[in-house]
């Protein structure tokens, strides 16, 4: 393999451009950083109504960043495909940050639903405010009254939608109204699921609208089919379902574009590549095209700020498919706050221990940088799963791949699955009264657990070094108490 001479400026463009916080909490993106990969292209458009995704993959992403106007004429500009978020008129019906003018908080949907309200009608409230539908006309109406306004009056509320689609349509304008963050609406899997079935079934009530539209970010583990799914023609709004997703080239990608905001960076990888990235505003350059698909060039470059191998030779692997391929989960996803994390903590070990490399990241730093990604991932599970943290912490010591016995009888040293049921939490394991079998099965789902074409056990590295798990030959896992 051709060995290109180093790229010196990446370290302090990965220490300077990339996030030290990789979370937004509901802010909007610069727009310097963003990035948009195929699939996330295809689901920004206003006409998809449900998008899925694991923790970590945009979804936060998207519903802050289409809520800002000039992301959205950005966005616009750079995707033929999103000429229609131009126009847009977005507003907010669920999300990250709480704004209880705009929609219910978690215990008034609680209350709204334990005194019978419906689901589909609380959000059909909730959007035929945002299209603009007066409400009533008092001091300070709860949203029981918002409710029952609607609830009593179905023929003023459908003439209000029909005149509201015309009037878009004729502007050219789409009326888009966000949910996010779902997992924040409900206490418990059944009244989650309820308050999701009754989201996909006003978007199926929207999909007759030409330019009326709601948009539902959601993780994985909410469409669960057998549970919101239930009503007549679901699969007209989930056939058109939208997954986020991270191939390899577009985590590359996406590095290209955090690092091309870097001067330095950019004169270099013209000197020594040829390639120069393009302005498109005062602070935003897009990288050549030849850097957003996979191909040579992504890994020429990668390889100019890390090296060749992982180790002192080829055995130990290429940098290039070895860091994301030690972030996958047991679904081969990797999330990109995941990959961010470990480049950025390399170039701080490597600043601190090798700052005379030859290149701005040692191999040993990236399996720091490993590590690091995994505690985050698992400080990033446990505000999501909270029990994950009590099935996890008594493998403590194992190695995998191992066989799943081994795993029930450490669970039932713990005192599992009785102990979880004894525990308050946010939704607990889904599967939590199947039993041992019904906790690896939720670890699967997650992603955590792999089950082997022996039906043993594996655990991808991202999760396996934090919670302190070895393996024969991988990254080394974090003591204990340092996670």
């Amino acid at each position: 393999m051709k060995e290109w001479a180093p790229l010196p400026s990446a370290r302090a463009a990965i220490l300077e451009q990339l996030p030290q916080d990789t979370s937004l909490h509901g802010e909007g993106p610069k727009p310097k950083f963003v990035h948009v990969p195929a699939s996330h292209a295809k689901a920004l458009d206003p006409d998809v109504q449900v998008v899925s995704g694991m923790r970590g993959a945009g979804k936060s992403f998207w519903w802050a960043a289409l809520q800002d106007p000039n992301l959205r004429a950005l966005l616009a500009r750079s995707d033929r495909q999103l000429e229609a978020l131009q126009n847009a008129r977005v507003s907010v019906g669920f999300g990250e940050r709480s704004s209880h003018a705009h929609y219910p908080g978690r215990d008034t949907l609680a209350q709204l639903l334990k005194e019978g309200a419906q689901p589909r009608m609380v959000w059909r409230t909730v959007v035929l405010r945002a299209f603009g539908l007066p409400m009533p006309d008092t001091e300070e109406p709860t949203w029981k009254d918002h409710l029952a306004y609607v609830e009593t009056r179905p023929e003023e509320v459908e003439r209000f939608l029909d005149e509201r689609d015309r009037q878009s349509f004729e502007d050219d304008r789409y009326e888009l109204v966000l949910f996010d963050a779902l997992d924040r609406s409900a206490s418990d899997w059944s009244t989650m699921h309820r308050l999701v079935r009754g989201l996909l079934e006003l978007a199926l009530e929207l999909r007759p609208y030409r330019r009326l539209r709601i948009k539902c970010f959601l993780r994985t583990d909410q469409l669960d089919e057998r549970q919101v799914a239930d009503f007549p023609d679901a699969s007209k709004v989930l056939s058109g379902m939208l997954e986020l997703s991270w191939p390899h080239h577009e985590l590359y990608a996406m590095l290209f574009q955090y690092l091309g905001n870097d001067d330095r960076f950019r004169r270099e990888v013209k000197e020594n590549f040829r390639l120069e990235w393009r302005q498109v505003d005062d602070e935003i350059w897009r990288p050549p095209e030849a850097l957003t698909r996979e191909g040579g060039l992504q890994r020429e470059i990668f390889h100019a700020i890390t090296g060749p191998w992982m180790g002192r030779d080829r055995r130990r692997g290429y940098p290039y498919s070895w860091v994301p391929g030690h972030l996958a989960d047991a679904y081969g996803r990797t999330s990109p706050r995941s990959f961010l994390a470990a480049l950025r903590k390399a170039a701080q070990d490597t600043r601190d221990r090798y700052p005379q490399h030859t290149y701005p990241l040692h191999y040993e730093s990236i399996k720091r940088g490993v590590q690091e990604a995994s505690r985050i991932r698992r400080a990033e599970l446990r505000e999501d799963y909270p029990w994950v943290d009590t099935l996890m912490e008594p493998l403590d010591g194992m190695t995998v791949p191992c066989d799943f016995p081994e795993i029930a009888t450490r669970w039932e040293q713990a005192g599992l699955p009785n102990r979880l049921r004894q525990e308050e939490q946010r939704l607990p394991p889904a599967h939590l009264a199947e039993g041992y079998a019904g906790l690896r099965r939720d670890l699967e789902d997650l992603g955590i657990f792999l089950r082997t074409k022996d039906d043993r056990v594996n655990i991808p590295d991202v999760f396996r070094v934090a919670y302190g798990l070895g393996r024969k030959g991988g990254v080394k896992p974090l003591r204990r108490g340092s996670g």
